[in-house]
């Protein structure tokens, strides 16, 4: 008699809305390989593809907004999502269709990287997008990681106090609704990377990290998949946050350069230190 087949209970599934980006630094492809690596299964809806290399991005190509419904309503209706993580987005009527299915399922938590611009500094982002993401999809959101450039852009777009410090940002944006604002400080001029994380009560915690050499591709999908991934295992959002910076900061330390532009971030650096044991 053949043995009988007893499956293994599913990782948690986390489902990304992002762009496609084919160096694999950054975008869907950051995101799938981040989840995967913190044992989690990654499920995906492209919202828009892109012509890159590892210096910068030439063209973008929004897919069509129902295509993106269809994409993630099919998924949805088959199998349940632990967490959910936006990147680059698309269109303004794409982040509206995925507010209309964020809706849906208002336990799940939803982890928003802002994205509206390349390492190199081009706009992914429009103004009509900007005002979309406020307006439907951070008042729904329970982490969002912007950098500190996007925290002000975000905060700003109805101010004209161009000096609001960083954490007057982060209360501006929690006070349009959502839970938490980790702002990440890789661009401001302090001798250590400061990471802040903020809630509806203010500052939660400050995590300081050793300034890296280089320039890296796809560092905010990873941190933002990684606090998806963790999350969706059943972390708090503090502990979820500082592991998931923990995971990011050494798959920045893992960085490899493969062209002439940005490092990528080496999110199985784990499995290449197993590698490099095994053949000592």
């Amino acid at each position: 008699m053949p043995p009988i087949f007893t499956p293994k209970p599913s990782p948690p599934l986390v489902l990304s809305f992002a762009a496609s980006d084919p160096t694999g630094g950054a975008g869907i492809q950051a995101d799938l390989l981040t989840l995967a690596s913190m044992g989690c299964h990654p499920l995906s809806v492209i919202t828009a593809l892109t012509v890159q290399d590892t210096a910068g991005i030439d063209e973008i190509l929004a897919i069509d907004s129902e295509w993106v419904m269809d994409q993630a309503r099919m998924l949805l209706e088959d199998v349940p999502v632990a967490a959910f993580k936006l990147g680059m987005l698309g269109s303004p009527e794409s982040i509206a269709v995925i507010a209309e299915i964020l809706a849906d399922y208002p336990d799940i938590p939803v982890i928003l990287d802002p994205v509206l611009a390349s390492g190199r500094g081009d706009e992914l982002a429009t103004d009509d997008m900007i005002a979309a993401m406020r307006d439907m999809l951070i008042p729904q959101t329970t982490v969002l990681t912007p950098n500190s450039h996007e925290a002000r852009r975000l905060a700003l777009f109805e101010s004209d106090e161009d000096d609001m410090d960083l954490a007057a940002c982060a209360k501006h944006l929690i006070d349009l609704g959502c839970e938490y604002v980790l702002v990440t400080g890789t661009h401001e001029a302090t001798p250590r990377v400061l990471n802040s994380l903020y809630g509806v009560d203010g500052h939660v915690q400050t995590d300081a990290w050793d300034r890296l050499p280089g320039s890296y591709h796809g560092s905010g999908c990873t941190l933002a998949s990684a606090i998806a991934a963790t999350l969706a295992y059943g972390q708090d959002v503090p502990q979820a946050v500082r592991d998931a910076q923990n995971f990011t900061y050494e798959t920045l330390k893992a960085a490899f350069r493969p062209g002439m532009g940005q490092y990528i971030p080496e999110r199985f650096f784990w499995a290449q230190d197993a590698q490099t044991e095994g053949n000592a």
